[in-house]
């Protein structure tokens, strides 16, 4: 999965030092106990339009992609990614888009809370595609869905989402 991955910044290239660092060396790399574990996620595109569907986050109080944890026994990253996105949009056509490619590794800081200690999420990145974006659901009344174009997303997200964005953008008609 990480050899097609070509990093574009430095801070890229030592977020992948450290994943292939936890890859070489955790049993389960997705364990939530762990300091720094595997996490999966997707920007959700409607290509079409060439928008973006980005997710409330209530913990974070930011506008941000979807996505998560693993479940116990999963380890493939597109299914997880598909599986969360689903889950936390409705959407039940999603699929790979272009392919099934790594579109960013971020290395995220998490902060304490729910009864977790501070620790990092080493987010695996993709792009998922849905034809049907009007049956998108927010998963709860807190945390709202909104379909935006590229510029209007990256106006709203923060930094370390900005270049996964730009890079879904330039492949958009």
């Amino acid at each position: 999965m990480l050899d097609g991955y070509r990093p574009a910044t430095g801070t890229e290239a030592a977020d992948l030092v450290r994943v292939r660092a936890l890859l070489a060396t955790a049993p389960d790399p997705w364990r939530r106990d762990i300091p720094l574990h595997l996490t999966a996620s997707a920007i959700v595109v409607h290509p079409p339009t060439g928008r973006v569907l980005l997710r409330w986050h209530d913990r974070v109080q930011a506008w941000l992609h979807v996505g998560g944890h693993g479940d116990p026994g999963e380890s493939d990253p597109v299914a997880i990614a598909l599986r969360e996105a689903s889950e936390e949009t409705g959407l039940t056509d999603l699929k790979p888009w272009p392919g099934p490619d790594l579109v960013q590794l971020s290395v995220v800081p998490v902060s304490a809370g729910k009864g977790e200690p501070a620790h990092e999420h080493a987010d695996l990145r993709y792009a998922l595609a849905t034809g049907e974006p009007d049956a998108a659901r927010p998963e709860s009344p807190t945390t709202p869905l909104r379909w935006l174009s590229i510029v209007d997303a990256l106006a709203i997200v923060d930094l370390g989402l900005q270049p996964a964005l730009g890079r879904v953008g330039a492949l958009l008609p």
